[in-house]
């Protein structure tokens, strides 16, 4: 199992120093990544834990995965490796996917 998990369906009132106490409790925190939208900067409901050794993430998975926090039943899990990202969107006919400049 991996060290970085995902945290899903939490409070959107819940910061980063709540989720390092909830999971401190299990193990050592290496960083704690609330996930925000770029358009409005507010949370989206879910959050990444890094953890500092594979058998702290093993034990947080087990105790926290569907447990209430804030009012809200937590989806805690091994967070899965990013997927590769296009350059742009795709060639669609019109130009769509040429590979855009950099803004400077």
């Amino acid at each position: 199992m991996g060290r970085r998990l995902y945290v899903g369906n939490i409070p959107f009132a819940a910061g980063e120093d709540d989720l390092r106490d909830l999971f401190s409790q299990y193990g050592t925190i290496d960083s704690v990544y609330i996930v925000t939208d770029r358009a409005t900067g507010r949370p989206r409901g879910f959050a990444f834990v890094e953890m500092v050794n594979d058998e702290d993430a093993q034990k947080a998975v087990s105790e926290l995965d569907q447990t209430e926090f804030q009012g809200r039943r937590l989806a805690v899990n091994e967070a899965r490796p990013r997927a590769p990202r296009p350059d742009g969107p795709p060639d669609d006919g019109y130009g769509g996917g040429r590979r855009r400049e950099p803004r400077w």
